[in-house]
């Protein structure tokens, strides 16, 4: 396959920095995960892999390969539908319509009876089908040779109630002897990942590099990237035999010369582990300069292990200690909320007899702080517990050198018997940004979704938050950031143990979900509360909806000074209003 590439592929500038004719020799360790493909010796092929690494074009040479040299039934699946339809129209078409070879063999969609559409691709002698792993019927009902998994770590645990997609996609090869199976991805969680699962069962191999200097070959690791301090833009490689400082020069070189092996016994499963550390396009100290950013918060700093590395990043206690945070309260109150704090957002959860309310502030790189902890007694489907809440969110909330903090978000949950006050209430008030929101378990999720759905018959808007990813970002900063700064959570005086004890009720646990281990959280003992859990997550759902990532690192604060003055706005003026039979006596 690497020759196929060689003679015959060309890259787009739509989907390449470097269009023009493919050269394997830019980054040489693809030509052994090519070949394996069209080794006859070798019936899967699994790729855990880093961003980078050229991982989609390797993809694209696989098909077009078969559909010039070995025509075949092939089946290509992404995470969802959507990126589906993205591949065909953005990659697969600009690849045909740029490599004469594929051209002359797959007609113009556009033509009359191509028998091409954007996910079904005929040629001579095969087909490619496009399909989403959300999408059954795309993953059912055709015998396939060639199966290509991308991106398995983001698939769905099922395609609707069919069942595990690689399961459902690799049933379509029953029949062919001759057939194929390739997956790669960039992995997640350690004990969850798919890919790693994938990488385990096969003979695992690394790509082994000579140092210039000394000449023992070597797995590139991350800890032999070195840095004067503070300065990782002058990141280089240390050889962990001999010493040598290694630079970007001398990575074309070592990566020429590199070669695969195998750490496991080889048993018709092809197994390859690539990091950005090889990649010709991304440099070391770039590499240094981006994990430096990472590190900060616990969720970016497991995404660059994930897609830089090409690792999984494994969970180190999956359950927060009650006692550790309640050491961390401090002694600042609503009324004298510490400068640092930039904007307000606030997160209610509607029990049968109440409302609960949490207020949170945050400043730079979203360090935050718990302002306070509410309960509302009431009834939830009458009108004046919303009116207790009015007022609630209108109390003077100012920081410590008199700078009133005005309430820039809310979200109300609405997945509860009241539902409908949810929406009426929220609707009356969405220029204030008050929201409603249903929480959606699931890992992957966005915490804020790019759009909303109506709500019912009203005017309001209901949003549904990613609850578990919210949940793991809170909790693996108070696991993980114990000092202020970047993502710390600073808790008040006024916050008593129970707060403590529903703030931490729930546990991530793992089950098996057919034949796979799935991540959720689960209370930690039956009848457990969660309300404070719940506000928070709320709470920082409005920050992401209000674009705080965003505004706070723009937002300027000016101290308030005796000469500025509140300006109240003015009552409109009464106007006469007109009825039919001429002007009325009154004034509305």
């Amino acid at each position: 396959m690497s020759q196929w590439a060689d003679q015959y592929r060309r890259l787009s500038s739509e989907a390449s920095a470097e269009p023009g004719v493919w050269r394997t020799s830019r980054a040489p360790y693809q030509r052994g995960i090519m070949d394996a493909v069209t080794d006859e010796t070798v019936k899967e092929v699994w790729i855990q892999k880093s961003a980078q690494v050229g991982w989609t074009e390797i993809l694209n040479n696989v098909i077009g390969y078969h559909v010039h040299q070995d025509p075949a039934p092939m089946l290509l699946v992404q995470p969802t539908l959507e990126m589906a339809e993205s591949w065909s129209k953005d990659r697969f078409a600009p690849m045909v319509r740029d490599t004469p070879a594929l051209a002359e063999r797959i007609a113009d969609p556009k033509a009359r009876d191509s028998g091409n559409t954007l996910l079904h691709k005929k040629f001579t002698g095969g087909h490619l089908t496009v399909a989403g792993a959300n999408s059954p019927s795309g993953l059912a009902s055709r015998p396939i040779r060639i199966v290509l998994f991308d991106e398995v770590d983001r698939y769905p645990s099922s395609a609707g109630t069919e069942g595990d997609p690689i399961s459902l996609g690799r049933k379509r090869t029953a029949t062919f002897w001759s057939r194929k199976v390739l997956a790669g991805s960039t992995p997640t969680i350690k004990g969850s990942s798919r890919i790693e699962a994938g990488f385990e069962s096969g003979d695992q191999r690394f790509y082994y590099v000579p140092c210039p200097h000394c000449g023992e070959f070597q797995r590139l690791v991350w800890a032999q990237v070195k840095w004067p301090e503070g300065q990782p833009e002058l990141a280089e490689y240390v050889c962990v035999a001999c010493g040598a400082i290694l630079t970007e020069a001398d990575k074309a070189e070592m990566l020429q010369a590199g070669e695969w092996r195998g750490s496991k016994p080889f048993s018709g499963i092809a197994s390859f582990h690539i990091s950005e550390l090889y990649s010709p396009w991304s440099t070391w100290a770039e590499m240094a300069v981006a994990f430096i950013q990472a590190k900060r918060f616990p969720e970016t700093l497991q995404t660059w292990i994930n897609t830089a590395l090409g690792e999984t990043y494994e969970e180190r206690g999956e359950q927060v200690e009650t006692v550790g945070l309640a050491q961390r309260r401090e002694p600042y109150t609503a009324q004298s909320i510490p400068q640092q704090v930039l904007m307000l957002t606030a997160g209610v959860d509607v029990q049968d007899d109440r409302l609960e309310v949490t207020i949170v502030g945050f400043g730079k790189d979203e360090e935050t702080w718990i302002v306070e902890h509410g309960v509302l007694r009431g009834d939830p489907g009458s009108d004046s517990l919303w009116h207790d809440l009015d007022g609630y969110m209108a109390r003077k909330r100012e920081t410590e050198d008199g700078r009133p903090l005005l309430m820039e978000a809310q979200a109300i949950d609405s997945g509860g018997h009241f539902t409908q006050q949810v929406y009426a209430y929220c609707a009356k008030r969405k220029a204030r940004r008050v929201w409603a929101i249903k929480g959606a378990g699931g890992f992957g999720r966005l915490i804020w979704p790019k759009s909303a759905g109506r709500a019912g018959k009203t005017s309001a808007q209901v949003f549904i938050v990613g609850v578990d990813t919210a949940k793991d970002v809170l909790y693996g900063r108070m696991k993980r950031v114990h000092q202020p700064g970047a993502g710390y959570i600073h808790f008040p005086v006024s916050v008593d143990e129970v707060y403590f004890d529903q703030l931490t009720a729930e546990t991530l646990i793992y089950r098996m979900v057919q034949g796979r281990r799935v991540r959720s959280y689960k209370p930690r003992s039956s009848g457990s509360r969660t309300e404070a859990l719940d506000c928070l997550v709320y709470a920082y759902a409005a920050f992401i909806g209000r674009n705080g990532p965003m505004i706070l690192p723009n937002r300027k604060v000016e101290p308030v000074t005796e000469t500025q003055v509140t300006v109240q706005p003015q009552k409109p003026q009464r106007r006469p209003v007109p009825s039919r039979g001429g002007w009325m006596n009154g004034w509305r």
